[in-house]
């Protein structure tokens, strides 16, 4: 198939998890024989922080405004067999609108951000994605399963909602032997609705807990958080210090925003990536948790800082390890990029049967 992806970014990961899951996503489609083309808004936010300015796989095309995008790529989008659109992309509904006006082929919305998305419809919000828009796509992917596909296809009238959630690379996280520096991390962009989450997982064990060692890692923190002297913290981490940085924790800690939560079926990549290194996960509770890892066994589910001093504190080591190293298996069968890669193949087929 020729496909074309208009993404948010897949040459910076600064301040968004999107890059590592289209980077991933790309480089299997071309191993599985397709032929990519992905389009990237060119800002400056992303342009002052590329950590992979010249992806070696498929490839990859910068444009500075709406209309440079039709100028250069009109042809291409007619032409390609399948054209997928990301949340988020700038000027997402006009992007919309002429893909599903130009395109011949299938055209796709793919959210990354499906129980915001949804949020931001049912406030008004059309940043991206307009109620219009939706019937119009042929395809509606999203990083959130469960009821939510109903949702989409009854309410938002969708012809056909899938799940395709994020995705780890076993050749970029894996377990490694290093000195185990913390005690327990926490890795993610600074969010209004997260932070009460990280300040009764983490801030406050770490504050009870004296000889602990913590660290929260990610940007965009407001300089009025009070960190304790035992949580170390780290601006940015580019996706190649991700590997090393989950190895250097006992635990690790997972915590997903509001919307998805309520949502259900939302797993974060984070939780795929952590997994992969064999590091144990203690993760906030959301309906369908239990779909992706076996609870007690494969993740451990906090609620409060008594939860989190009680691992930290107690788990022998060898369980602690046994913990790690069943989510990997797990991950390794059922979630990797080449799993998704599929996926989205089989979804495209059944997308082209269906409009036939």
């Amino acid at each position: 198939m020729k496909i074309v992806i208009l993404g948010l970014s897949i040459t910076s990961s600064w301040g968004n998890g999107h890059a590592t899951t289209y980077r991933g996503l790309v480089r299997e489609l071309v191993a599985r024989g397709q032929d990519v083309l992905f389009l990237e808004r060119d800002v400056p936010w992303y342009a002052a922080n590329r950590d992979l300015p010249n992806p070696p796989y498929g490839c990859t095309k910068l444009y500075s405004s709406l209309d440079e995008l039709k100028d250069g790529f009109t042809q291409t989008v007619r032409e390609a067999d399948f054209v997928m659109v990301g949340s988020y992309v700038p000027e997402g509904v006009a992007v919309g609108e002429w893909v599903t006006t130009t395109a011949q082929g299938i055209t796709t919305f793919y959210d990354i951000d499906t129980p915001v998305t949804l949020a931001k419809l049912e406030r008004g919000d059309t940043e991206y994605l307009s109620l219009a828009l939706i019937p119009r796509y042929h395809l509606y992917l999203s990083f959130t399963g469960g009821p939510t596909l109903q949702r989409i296809e009854q309410q938002y009238d969708s012809p056909m909602a899938r799940v395709l959630y994020c995705s780890v690379d076993p050749a970029l996280y894996y377990p490694q032997e290093c000195h185990q520096t913390w005690n327990l991390g926490y890795m993610g962009t600074y969010s209004d609705d997260r932070q009460p989450t990280l300040e009764r997982l983490l801030l406050e064990p770490a504050r009870h807990w004296k000889e602990g060692h913590f660290v929260v890692a990610g940007p965009q923190y407001p300089s009025t958080i009070d960190w304790s002297p035992n949580v170390e913290r780290i601006e940015h981490l580019p996706p190649a210090e991700h590997c090393s940085f989950y190895n250097a924790q006992q635990f690790t800690l997972n915590i997903t925003r509001a919307d998805m939560v309520r949502s259900g079926y939302s797993p974060s990549v984070r939780l795929f990536e952590a997994a992969a290194c064999a590091i144990p996960i203690i993760s906030d509770y959301w309906d369908g948790l239990d779909t992706i890892f076996e609870i007690g066994k494969e993740i451990l589910v906090a609620d409060s800082s008594a939860d989190i001093l009680r691992y930290l504190r107690e788990i022998p080591e060898q369980e602690r390890r046994a913990i790690g190293d069943r989510a990997r298996v797990r991950v390794l069968a059922e979630h990797t990029a080449a799993h998704r890669a599929a996926e989205l193949e089989q979804y495209a087929l059944t997308a082209m049967a269906m409009r036939q």
